[in-house]
């Protein structure tokens, strides 16, 4: 059949309308890609992993308990001072939902007060003493919300290791997200917890920020475990990798990061150093600093 040149005029007309088209829908998917952050890596998180005998991170646990009152400002500003690789800090919900620092259920080992955070509303929260059990010198020191700590850690250019405690519903992880990305920090903060949900609520909240897997024991295939759970490290008890040493290496290769909590003590540093982990959560990170600096020194 003859072509129809009124066909070929349309299809002539048609063809440069489709490539525009195309090319719009291309521009409109760089333009998205483009926007949207990177997942953070392991890497630039947490440091390549690292062999057996090297020297790993070092986490300041609850922001630094050993040298001022644990989970306030105080302690966490000395930790940042320090220099030391993180601060690790817990994070809890009040009656309320306000993201505040505590590490216990209750609030009577560490203030004035009595009862159960989840029962006190904020308000009430800030009234407490929370340094005064430690020394009068912090007699009055409160403890801390959510969006004090990121300012602090805002201004001190470091890094820290937020746990979640407890079960967190999606809007409460929400909220604590936001606050992290308003302050530009989702490159410089994992998020932990020992419960899957609360981690599945930071996943759909940013998936740019990176999480860490708390476990108190190891799961029969933990590399598919923490796969599942899109998370870039587990934070795990010392003794869990003793008794399966041979999980450092495999996590390793699955490149998923190993840190221990919480080890104070060359005898414990030097069994897991040994393995190779990548980092080591303790309540004196200034003798695990110089451990580390004469153990290199030997070398």
């Amino acid at each position: 059949m003859p072509d129809d040149p009124l066909v070929d005029s349309a299809r002539d007309r048609l063809q440069p309308l489709l490539i525009v088209c195309v090319l719009a829908v291309a521009s409109l998917i760089v333009a998205f890609l483009g926007a949207t952050p990177a997942r953070v890596s392991a890497t630039e998180l947490l440091g390549e992993t690292r062999t057996a005998g090297e020297a790993a991170f070092i986490a300041s646990h609850r922001g630094g308990g050993a040298a001022a009152p644990e989970n306030t400002l105080p302690a966490i500003t000395a930790a940042l001072a320090a220099g030391f690789d993180y601060v690790e800090v817990d994070v809890a919900l009040t009656a309320d939902r306000h993201p505040v620092l505590l590490h216990d259920a209750t609030v009577d080992r560490t203030t004035d007060g009595h009862g159960r955070l989840s029962s006190l509303t904020l308000a009430e929260v800030r009234a407490l003493d929370a340094g005064s059990w430690f020394g009068q010198e912090y007699a009055g020191t409160p403890i801390p919300t959510l969006a004090e700590f990121l300012d602090v850690l805002a201004g001190s250019g470091r890094r820290a290791i937020v746990e979640l405690k407890g079960e967190w519903d999606p809007a409460a992880v929400e909220a604590a997200i936001a606050e992290v990305l308003a302050r530009d920090l989702e490159r410089r903060i994992a998020i932990s917890s020992f419960d899957a949900r609360t981690l599945a609520a930071a996943e759909a909240a940013s998936t740019v920020i990176p999480r860490l897997f708390s476990l108190r024991a190891l799961p029969r295939d933990v590399v598919s475990a923490a796969k599942e759970a899109m998370v870039r490290g587990i934070i795990v008890r010392r003794k869990a990798i003793l008794d399966r040493p041979e999980v450092v290496d495999e996590l390793h290769s699955a490149g998923i990061r190993v840190v221990v909590y919480t080890l104070n003590s060359d005898t414990q540093w030097d069994e897991v150093t040994a393995l190779g982990v990548d980092g080591i959560v303790t309540d004196d990170p200034a003798t695990l600093s110089m451990w580390q600096q004469g153990v290199a020194g030997e070398r």
